[in-house]
Order: structure tokens, then sequence, then C-alpha cells
């Protein structure tokens, strides 16, 4: 396998924004006049991080202050999406479900190693067919190929790109490597957080100083998931032996024997730390090449991370610290110092940005835009989400405000079994009382009202999704 250069070729950059020929452009020779496209089409950057809790961040009241400082200020300026979760706590069909705007069982991804379906339209197909220049940057994992260069048809409509199937599988936290849009191999040197951000800018020098068109990027890093093949979570330098006597622990995690959460939490939040740093990098750029103004950015995360509490991994449990994530907006739009507390799920995700670039949602996408309720317009809002999970069970959970509900399917296979038409109630709790999830009252007589009440909710959210009407059998 050939390498190319620590640099973007100009042939590379060409392809990035369409244009004959261009050299990158350095932060000072971004223009002053900077075009506020014509039609008020925004610009669209997606910081994507993998397998982040929501209460790592400032914003959500969670980790000690500093850890995240720069989307701390973001969220100060923007909006924050207090109640936001992933439908699918694992990372390809979540990835789908954003891509898409669909469930998992929709789109057809909905576990790791399939490839998501050449018929399905992407996030890229709807902006570019709005006129917008789409790049994406980092782990994909919607292809079937794992350690190979992924093939122009699995790449969801992307015309710029510079990404890998599985990073966490091709790349170590110090050895950053990715593909280009010929399929070539790209290093760079230093922390692959960094590295990759270091792509990011030269996309937007790039794009600032040549193109006309809007641009929809997606910047999807694998931090802070664990290193697979190392098995651990890895900080850069230093950042762990500082984080280590942080006095915070969360109240999930309080108390839990099993787990590698002791070991591994300093770790992890110094990728979190590491992911701040660099998106304040990228807000920065925007704001020396004049796009902050016009630019939406949107940062999220595909799942959380229970460090092996809730089952023998990460993540694939109904629990909020699986599914819980941080999702926060600023620019056009969301410049509100607002922060949503509605429930709010992957599919409207897609469908929001559909609508800050004024493109018309389908029908058949399931989510609805929050920007009504970032204006503060009266709206009606589903009162609860829905969550599909698979690998380690097939299951299913939705959940309130008030409570949560889930069910399996003891005699399917998590990894070969898409869905179920028969589970048993698994897990019942009251997040009132119990926010940390720690008080299983599944099978509770004295709770068999409320669990009647949310099996009910949850059958009519998997018919909605296409599933077959389930029978659900009472644990007693």
């Amino acid at each position: 396998m050939s390498f190319t250069d620590a640099r973007l070729t100009r042939r590379e950059i060409t392809e990035m924004v369409g244009a004959a020929a261009m050299t990158l452009a350095s932060p000072g020779a971004a223009r002053s006049d900077q075009p506020q496209y014509s039609d008020g089409r925004p610009n669209v950057l997606v910081f994507f991080t993998d397998q982040q809790r929501w209460d790592t961040c400032g914003c959500y009241h969670g980790a000690a202050p500093g850890l995240t400082q720069n989307l701390d200020r973001m969220a100060h300026r923007g909006t924050v999406v207090t109640n936001s979760f992933s439908c699918q706590p694992v990372c390809a069909p979540a990835r789908g479900c954003f891509q898409t705007g669909l469930y998992a069982t929709q789109h057809g991804v909905w576990r790791n190693g399939i490839a998501l379906p050449s018929n399905k339209k992407t996030l890229a197909h709807y902006f570019k067919e709005a006129g917008y220049s789409t790049g994406y940057i980092g782990k994909w994992h919607l292809g079937d190929v794992t350690d190979k260069p992924v093939p122009r048809e699995q790449r969801g409509g992307y015309e710029y790109w510079l990404a890998g199937d599985a990073i966490e599988i091709t790349s170590h936290p110090y050895v950053f490597s990715l593909f280009d849009g010929e399929g070539r191999e790209v290093r760079r040197p230093g922390y692959r957080v960094d590295a990759q951000t270091d792509c990011v800018l030269e996309y937007l020098n790039a794009h600032a100083a040549n193109s006309a068109e809007p641009f929809f990027l997606f910047a999807s890093y694998l931090e802070p998931h664990h290193q697979n093949d190392l098995n651990r979570f890895v900080a850069p330098d230093g950042y762990a032996d500082q984080l280590s006597a942080l006095d915070w622990i969360p109240p999930d995690l309080e108390g839990a024997d099993r787990g590698d959460w002791k070991t591994a939490l300093p770790d992890y939040l110094g990728m979190v730390k590491r992911l701040d740093e660099n998106l304040g990098r990228i807000l920065q750029q925007l704001k020396r090449l004049h796009l902050d103004t016009n630019t939406i950015v949107m940062f999220a995360s595909d799942h959380g991370c229970h460090f092996r509490t809730r089952n023998s991994e990460y993540k694939r449990s109904c629990h909020d610290d699986s599914i819980h994530v941080p999702t926060v907006f600023q620019g056009p739009g969301f410049d509100r110092h607002r922060r949503i507390n509605q429930l709010v799920s992957i599919p409207d995700w897609t469908a929001t940005l559909l609508d800050v670039a004024g493109i018309a949602k389908p029908d058949v996408l399931p989510g609805r835009s929050i920007l009504p309720l970032v204006r503060g317009e009266k709206t009606e809002w589903p009162q609860e989400v829905f969550v599909q999970i698979s690998e380690s069970e097939v299951a299913r959970a939705v959940r309130t405000d008030r409570w949560k509900y889930c069910v399996h399917a003891p005699g399917k296979k998590g990894y070969g079994d898409s869905q179920s038409d028969s589970y048993v109630e698994q897990f019942l709790y009251d997040l009132k009382s119990d926010p940390a999830e720690k008080h299983n009252l599944a099978g509770k007589a004295a709770y068999r009202a409320i669990a009647d009440e949310m099996k009910l909710r949850l059958i009519r959210r998997m018919i909605a999704a296409g599933e077959v009407p389930p029978v659900i059998t009472n644990l007693t």
C-alpha cells in the first residue's frame, strides 16, 4: 500500500472543492468578504464523536468544569438538546440512522459489518441535490470492508472523502491512517484527534479560498471510543495522569463493582478533553475564515458508554449511560442561548439538518426538526423515544421523561437476528426516583399498570418503524 504525503496534494484539494486547480489557503489568506450565499443557505459542519456520554460535558452539568470549555461556550451561544438519545446504541446502526433519518431495521444496518444499502438516500445526497459541496472525514463504519478503502459505491454519496470504515482497527491513537477518494492511505504524525482536525482545517481553508457553494462537512472522530486491539482507552500523553485526581464519578458508576470504569475513566475523560480542544481549533478557524456567522456547527455522539457495568462491553443496552448523548448546535437559527428539554432521537437530528438547509423532509422519514422548539413555537412533540438494540441481544425499549421500559427476545441471537415477533419484559425504571437506573421494577405487581401503558407505547413505536406486531410476555 502506498502512502501519500502528510499534507493533502493539490489534486486532492481540487477534488475537495470541485475547482480546476488551487493551492491551500492559509488562515491569514481568507477573504474578508467571504460570501454569504445569495439564497441564505448556511454551511453545515457536524463534529461527531464516538461513545461519548452526555454527562462528560460541562453544559450538561456533568463532569468537573473545564473539561469541555469550548463546547460549553458553544452551548452558551447556541442551543443545547438536554434529552437527546441514540436510537441504536452501537456504532454502525446509529450512524446509519443519522445518515438516512431512518431506524436501523428500516435502513438495513441493524448491526456492525453490514454495508449501508446503495438505494438508501443519505444526508450527502440531500445536501448535494440542494447545491452543497459535501465532504466526509474520519470514521465511516457503514461499509463492509473493515480494514480496506471504502469503495465509492459504499460512501453514501459524499464527494470529498478522507475516511476509513473501522478506524479503531486500521489506526492507533498515535498512528493516524485514513484513505482518500482514490483509495490511497494517508498517514499523519501526532495524536489521532489532532491529525484528523488538521485535515478538517485544510478542507475549510480550501473551501474558503475557492468555493462559491456552501458546504456540508461531516467530521467523524473515533474518540473517546476504546482502542479495540489494545482493549482500553488511550488518552493523549499526560492527560490521564492530569485527570486521575478529578473528583467526579457518574452516579450510575458510583458503587459499581462490575466493569473497568475505575481504571478506564481518567483516559476516557482525557480523550474527551482533547476532542474539546480540537473542537475549539475548528471554531477558531471558522472565525478566522469569516465563516462563523454563516455556519451551523452540530456536536453529537452516536451512543454513550457504561464501562461494562450493564453487560460485558461498553454499550448495547437500554440504559441512559448507553443511549443518552450530548447534542449541541450553534450558528444561524440556533444562537438563542436556549435549552431544549423535549425528548429527541437521532432521526430528529437528520430532520433538523435538512430543515436548516431548506430541504424538504420526505414523509417516509420518522424524525422531526427541532427548529420550531428552538424558536419557542408551540408544537406537538412525541412524549417518548424508541430504541432498538442488537448484537448483545435482540431488545427494544421506550423512554419517557419518567419511565424506561425494555423487553428482550431470549431465543434470538443479537448478531444473527434483526428483530423478533415475541419478547419478554426485561427492565422498568422510574427515572424520577432512580435516574441512575439501579432498581429494576419490572415484574413488580405495584407497577403493572405502568408497565402495561409502556408496553402499548413500545408496540406502537415498533409497528411505526416497520416491525412486525410483537407479543410481549409479562415478567412475573
